[in-house]
């Protein structure tokens, strides 16, 4: 089933959340411990990010140095296809353009197709920490450019323009959309403009930032509708677990922390008394997007699965 089914096929609203793939050298238990924590409240789908590799200094035994190219996170695919055999929850492996050719794309949804993993969610991805020779001159650029080659795979077009026989069961996407608007948009009418060619081009769903003020979710959702996009918009839910992130998050994600959150936050001597506020302000946040009706919560897990639990047996 795509996203979309899963979550219109019953009338509450949907629970999934996010992981990422274990640093290189670990297990995949490690994914597992976060899901058997999770599994009790029936996600509907489970994201895997995806981490494009970086060139760092490595030191060798002679004394120097030599530049390595390490990919610190792999194994989205068959993360993916674990998932789906051991819990038979469907999985929606991320696909990312920044520090992959288009070649490494087609390949991944060659792999991703013979492993049956069909639900995708494309994204640009973080650009900042490529190398120049990680520009490959045969990249998708932006989002939009990824999902053109995903709409052609799926109808049988190869990257370099040949055709093969189209697969049984295409691919569905969801892609990303920016309630405080995208670092790189020049407005938030132009960061709408490439939201609804997004939509006009195929995207199933939308899943947002984190924002940690409904508010301007509710507005967001109401400008979508009101320029033609009818695709589910599900909201991103992220529980503060430290101090710092009051700071860091709106540095990093461009995520607004609402006055009523800052001043708790601040009052806050470890991080256990941040974690603490950070519960109580998604559970509220939570109580109040699923009176509006939203589709799914979508949470971001990183650092907080426990409290994600706290917030899942509250609200489900």
């Amino acid at each position: 089933m795509t996203v979309t089914e899963l979550i219109n096929k019953n009338d509450k609203t949907a629970f999934s959340f996010e992981i990422l793939p274990p640093l290189k050298g670990n297990n995949i238990e490690k994914v597992y411990n976060i899901i058997d924590k999770l599994i009790e409240f029936d996600p509907q789908y489970i994201n895997i990010t995806t981490h494009h590799s970086e060139y760092l200094d490595q030191a060798m035994p002679d004394g120097t140095t030599k530049r390595v190219n390490i990919r610190k996170r792999p194994g989205s695919v068959a993360i993916a296809a674990a998932i789906q055999h051991k819990y038979g929850v469907t999985a929606v492996p991320h696909m990312i353009c920044k520090g992959f050719s288009r070649e490494e794309s087609e390949y991944a949804l060659i792999d991703l197709n013979f492993l049956r993993v069909h639900n995708l969610l494309l994204l640009q991805g973080d650009g900042k920490r490529l190398a120049p020779e990680q520009l490959y001159p045969n990249r998708n650029e932006y989002a939009t450019d990824l999902q053109q080659q995903v709409n052609d795979f799926n109808e049988g077009i190869s990257e370099d323009g040949t055709n093969f026989e189209k697969n049984a069961t295409p691919f569905a996407y969801g892609m990303a959309c920016y309630p405080e608007v995208h670092e790189d948009a020049e407005s938030a009418e132009s960061d709408l403009f490439y939201m609804k060619k997004k939509a006009d081009n195929g995207t199933e769903y939308f899943v947002t930032q984190m924002f940690f003020d409904n508010q301007k979710y509710f507005s967001f959702v109401d400008k979508c509708r009101k320029a033609g996009i009818t695709q589910p918009i599900i909201p991103g839910v992220k529980p503060i677990v430290l101090m710092n992130q009051l700071e860091a998050l709106p540095r990093i994600f461009r995520s607004g922390i609402p006055e009523e959150l800052a001043a708790e936050l601040r009052k806050c001597k470890t991080d256990d008394e941040a974690k603490e506020v950070g519960v109580e302000w998604s559970i509220k946040q939570s109580k109040e997007l699923i009176a509006h009706g939203v589709p799914s919560l979508h949470f971001y897990s990183l650092m907080a699965t426990e409290s994600v639990r706290r917030i899942a047996k509250e609200i489900y």
